[in-house]
């Protein structure tokens, strides 16, 4: 599976770590920017990716400071379930029982090791789908 990955300038510090975790892994993923630390405007960069995680049914990771940002805009595209995660709890929950298709990471917010952890639970995760596909369905 093709991850598709993208921050803004407050996450570019971070993602530039995640695509170095991604090619350790030998994970398939495709950078939609930013590609410095110039300030930009976040939803820009979560519509890329969001669109592309629906378009093609693939995984997505936003960076930015916090990651509440880019959660908002990906949220506001259909298909997409972003979720902001800060502990491994929730980085597995999210997708065990939520199927969330893009993982949102705070650089400001996390530290890098944190991050990578998270996203590596994440990864990792498979959707226990059940009574928790009616759920999603009912969000549809």
């Amino acid at each position: 599976m093709k991850i598709a990955i993208a921050s803004d300038h407050g996450g570019f510090h971070l993602k530039q770590a995640i695509l170095n975790f991604l090619e350790e892994k030998e994970y398939l993923y495709q950078d939609f920017g930013c590609y410095s630390t110039d300030s930009v405007d976040f939803p820009e960069y979560a519509r890329l990716v969001s669109k592309e995680v629906v378009q093609n049914q693939s995984l997505g990771i936003l960076c930015c400071g916090t990651g509440i940002g880019m959660s908002i805009a990906a949220n506001k595209v259909h298909g997409v379930r972003a979720s902001v995660v800060s502990d491994p709890f929730s980085a597995i929950m999210t997708r065990k029982h939520n199927n969330s298709n893009i993982i949102c990471l705070g650089e400001r917010t996390l530290g890098k090791d944190l991050a990578l952890l998270l996203l590596d639970l994440w990864l990792s995760t498979e959707f226990e789908g059940g009574r928790h596909q009616k759920r999603l369905e009912k969000i549809e």
